[in-house]
């Protein structure tokens, strides 16, 4: 079932309205999200004396693209985003990427956490009075559902490998009722997944919102993100260039899903799908460990839309965590502004963690694949920042000594100007088939889907433009939420 289940339940949707009601909550609808100049005014006033990461219910208004660049009280402009220019990426194409930076969290997960706790909470599925909001992640997402359910005031349990960074933890343990550390680190999906079991039988009264299977989250960047890239893109489109494409890890499906709303826009532009080549489980069925922190694998997530996928793109670990160096040590800007980078982007490289360095790099093998000039242009995500990646470049120093300009050289010509065509397939039908049915061993065999489940998502012809017509019949159940909880 691609379906959001919109089904109510009167009792405990009443329990929901008054838990808002005493918690001054007011629900944005996805129509906000996707164009703040709906926002009330008086709202917008209110979030001037707020800060960013403020556990404050208005800052559920701030769930968007478009939120000024400031740590308090900024107002709504442009969709955020930074254009990378040929002296960084080596390619003539054009490589814009969205800013996942200044959303509430420093994350553009929270968007997605919310898109799928709000269906719940509307209809009354999902009881704040009396249930707990579970969210397994690798990263992000669990933060992001974390300050969700903080906002609108339920218990949460965040679940991450144990191995993710260190500033990820510290700041769960503010926020999150409870953290559950799993086995393993960013591949450890698995792990993860088995835990979300155990609690399902612990007696407890939860409900779990897996990110790789809640099509809030598909709903969620189709709707929001999509229209975000469509902005950007009408923004600086000059005469004769052509859009050609968006490039995504895959991570749990959830940012890829844009891909499908500018292909609605665009039938000839391409989707990539990206992973870590140490754990290749899209480009050969393979298995490993990484350091791409963010992205999950050793699966395919039920919410991947495969038969649009047009390009499978693996990115080596090694190019992520030096480019990290090079973008943020002293050096690496200095030897980047001797090669030609603008002093505004240099200022600015921070605003790439590692999951958007993986994107970068994407895109460039993208360009150089199928041969992009300068009018071509490709879109990409930036998920989050270099802000929750300190304690690794500390790491780093640790290990391998202080950053110099020979290693800025080094890392620049192999890792950035050097990336090649390899590890790349281009998607015939047979291939994107061969990727879905991968799902079948995770999600049929172990995670309680059907095979009729498995088998009309690649045959029913409106399985995912189902789901992507259900964000006005949700805005609709959001705005009488909001009316009867009164709150102005």
């Amino acid at each position: 079932m691609s379906r959001i289940d919109l089904t109510i339940y009167p009792d405990r949707r009443q329990r929901a309205i008054q838990r808002a009601r005493e918690r001054n909550i007011i629900i944005p609808t996805y129509a906000q999200m996707k164009n703040p100049a709906m926002i009330p005014a008086n709202i917008k006033q209110e979030l001037a004396g707020v800060g960013l990461w403020d556990v404050h219910p208005r800052n559920l208004f701030r769930i968007n693209w478009h939120n000024e660049p400031k740590g308090h009280g900024g107002g709504f402009g442009g969709a955020n985003y930074l254009e990378l220019p040929p002296a960084l990426t080596g390619v003539p194409a054009r490589i814009i990427a969205l800013v996942g930076k200044w959303f509430p969290t420093g994350a553009h997960k929270v968007g997605a956490a919310f898109s799928c706790l709000v269906p719940r909470l509307v209809t009354g599925q999902f009881d704040p009075t009396a249930q707990k909001a579970v969210w397994p992640s690798t990263g992000n997402y669990c933060r992001g559902g974390a300050y969700d359910s903080a906002l609108l005031a339920c218990e949460s349990i965040a679940i991450l490998p144990e191995g993710m960074s260190r500033e990820r933890f510290e700041w769960l343990e503010k926020i999150a009722g409870e953290t559950i550390k799993t086995p393993g680190s960013e591949s450890n999906v698995k792990e993860i997944f088995d835990k979300c079991w155990e609690l399902r039988n612990s007696g407890q009264d939860l409900m779990i919102f897996n990110q790789f299977d809640e099509f809030g989250n598909y709903l969620w960047h189709y709707e929001v993100t999509g229209h975000a890239m469509q902005e950007v893109l009408e923004q600086v489109m000059r005469p004769g260039d052509v859009y050609r494409g968006m490039a995504s890890a895959t991570g749990s499906a959830g940012t890829i899903a844009s891909g499908d709303y500018m292909k609605k826009l665009f039938p000839d532009s391409k989707i990539a799908a990206s992973e870590a080549l140490q754990c290749p489980t899209l480009l050969e069925n393979g298995f490993g460990s990484h350091r791409i922190e963010g992205i999950g694998d050793k699966h395919v997530p039920w919410i991947h839309n495969v038969k649009n996928t047009d390009l499978v793109v693996a990115i080596d670990d090694e190019a992520v965590v030096n480019l990290a160096r090079l973008f943020n040590e002293e050096d690496g800007r200095a030897y980047l502004a001797e090669q030609g980078v603008p002093e505004d982007l240099l200022a600015n490289l921070g605003l790439l963690g590692f999951s958007g360095i993986s994107n970068v790099l994407t895109a460039i093998k993208m360009a150089k694949y199928y041969e992009m000039g300068e009018n071509d242009i490709l879109l990409t995500i930036l998920t989050d920042s270099m802000e929750l990646y300190h304690s690794r470049i500390h790491e780093m120093r640790r290990e391998m000594g202080e950053y110099s300009a020979q290693q800025a050289a080094v890392d620049d010509a192999r890792w950035l100007k050097g990336q090649h065509t390899g590890d790349m397939l281009e998607l015939r039908y047979p291939e994107r088939r061969r990727v879905h049915n991968l799902k079948y061993y995770t999600w049929v065999e172990q995670q309680g889907k059907t095979y009729e489940e498995i088998q009309a998502m690649w045959y029913q012809p409106d399985f995912w433009t189902t789901v992507q017509g259900q964000a006005d019949e949700i805005d609709n159940l959001i705005v009488e939420f909001n009316r009867e909880v009164g709150v102005h």
